[in-house]
């Protein structure tokens, strides 16, 4: 989901609500502590040079339960940071503390709500590497069977 899909989602919405694939919700006082564009460039294990634009989005369990995050100021914090970040619209990546670690998620929206939708690790020269490629993982770019790897 691209950041112009979340904001259009929430200029029809009231209350801002994020749901886990287990169908439990992220708890309704969450704070969103981070918008910002995350920009990565590295090299595969492939030796494929790659880069990469997302937004992200931080959600914390505030334990402050006197507040609770409404549609309209979700999209004013949008909204100021394109402005003073030049974020581009990007694809959203969101990150949630767990029990142990952050969790990282895609986004999708159903209409009413947010979906959090788990996050992969992959090879990203499958090919190179000989292994069979994976459901759901993102495949890299061709290399020659020559080519070193993980």
């Amino acid at each position: 989901m691209k950041l112009s899909e979340v904001k259009k989602a929430l200029a029809g919405l009231e209350r801002v609500d994020f749901q886990f694939e287990d169908g439990s919700f992220v708890k309704e006082h969450f704070h969103v502590t981070e918008v910002g564009q995350i920009t990565k460039a590295y090299i595969d294990c492939g030796g494929v040079i790659r880069r990469e634009k997302k937004v992200g989005f931080q959600l914390w369990d505030a334990n402050d339960f006197d507040h609770r995050l409404k549609a309209g100021k979700l999209l004013g914090i949008i909204q100021r940071s394109e402005k003073e970040l030049d974020i581009e619209d990007a694809d959203i990546e969101v990150e949630v503390q767990g029990t142990k670690t952050i969790g990282k998620y895609h986004l999708q929206f159903n209409g009413s709500h947010f979906l959090l939708i788990p996050t992969i690790t992959a090879c990203l020269a499958e090919d190179a590497c000989g292994v069979a490629p994976q459901p759901k993982a993102k495949q890299g770019n061709s290399l020659s069977a020559n080519s070193s790897c993980c």
